[in-house]
């Protein structure tokens, strides 16, 4: 039976992009279709773009597909050709990253889930069949400029916080299901105005702009493609971006680069940035905002806490994981975690 699965470490991989010379193309799609049996979909998947030398990171569920990737660019159009011999996806839109250096991922993997965006409806009555109308940058851009419109970012916060389209309003939670019915209710009694959403690359507004139709609202609109399709339409037509900032992205890259605009600032020191790390304590891996002077005053790390932490023997780290504070340490882009343990950082004055 083929090898469906990579078993190699991802150090050795990581290692191995690194030394490529070949160009590569972070592409990112999705597709809400029916899919009966996804296992068997996912298995056929993984060996045709494993043959292509494709990395990346796809979820497969029953309503469809949601990929980023990285192609060698020797092998777009084979890989192209492939994805739109698949009935449902023959011309799916392609998102080709914007500020991109090849080097996004380094090991594909396909994984099947309950759902391509984790939304956490369970109302038999609610279908994707009617969905907002798309817009395209042109009508993106005349919409913001109506006073009357109303913009929703429907990414999470540290998304919206190095970067958003003008008059953009945030729905202030850490996960996609709990912003669907938040959405809902700050937006009650303005069923009738026109209400356009956005989010990364198209799947997660375009879900909403469903439910929001689903709960009365009447002029509901998505972007086609996302702020990445929109950020290269912008550059084509020569258009005025009315994004401002960096785009986030899920990848190695943690961003692409809109505009020059930095409108966030460092989590520790409060000079401005935007860049993107992950606390580099193996038992904390926190995303948070660090400009360079103090990841190199910290280490990489998000706090005198786990700075001392990276300079203890591994035996000695692995052990702190495995105690009372692993509730603590783990992995999360929590709003309610950054705030405190960044707080603390500040209180010190180190």
């Amino acid at each position: 039976m083929a090898l469906l699965h990579n078993r190699i470490s991802g150090e050795e991989l990581k290692k191995r992009l690194m030394e490529e010379t070949d160009p590569r193309t972070t592409i990112s799609f999705y597709q809400y279709f029916p899919i009966q049996d996804p296992q068997q979909f996912r298995d056929e998947l993984y060996k045709q773009l494993y043959s292509l030398k494709v990395f990346g990171r796809i979820y497969i569920a029953k309503e469809g597909i949601n990929a980023q990737v990285s192609v060698p660019a020797v092998n777009f159009e084979s890989f192209k050709s492939f994805l739109y011999s698949i009935e449902p996806l023959n011309g799916v839109r392609l998102n080709i990253a914007v500020d991109d250096n090849g080097k996004s991922f380094w090991v594909l993997k396909i994984k099947i889930r309950e759902k391509i965006v984790a939304d956490g409806l369970n109302d038999p009555a609610f279908n994707m069949d009617k969905k907002g109308k798309y817009v395209n940058p042109e009508q993106m851009n005349v919409l913001i400029d109506d006073e009357e419109t109303i913009v929703v970012d429907m990414r999470n916060h540290y998304e919206y916080e190095v970067g958003h389209f003008v008059k953009a309003i945030e729905i202030p939670s850490d996960t996609f299901r709990d912003q669907l019915p938040m959405a809902v209710d700050m937006l009650k009694g303005k069923e009738d105005k026109n209400i356009i959403m956005y989010c990364t690359g198209g799947i997660r507004c375009e879900k909403a702009s469903a439910f929001m139709l689903y709960n009365g609202f009447k002029n509901v609109f998505h972007l086609e493609g996302g702020i990445i399709n929109y950020a290269v339409q912008v550059k084509e037509k020569g258009l005025d971006s009315k994004f401002t900032g960096k785009n986030f992205v899920f990848d190695e890259r943690l961003g692409e680069r809109i505009t020059d605009d930095v409108i966030a600032t460092c989590h520790q020191c409060g000079k401005p940035c935007d860049t993107h790390t992950n606390c580099k304590n193996n038992g904390c891996h926190l995303l948070f905002i660090q400009c360079e002077e103090c990841a190199e005053k910290y280490n990489g790390c998000c706090s005198i806490e786990c700075r001392d932490t990276i300079h203890m023997p591994v035996e000695r780290q692995k052990e702190i994981r495995r105690g009372v504070d692993k509730g603590q340490n783990i992995f999360n882009k929590s709003k309610v975690r950054l705030r405190p343990r960044l707080h603390e950082v500040n209180k010190t004055g180190e």
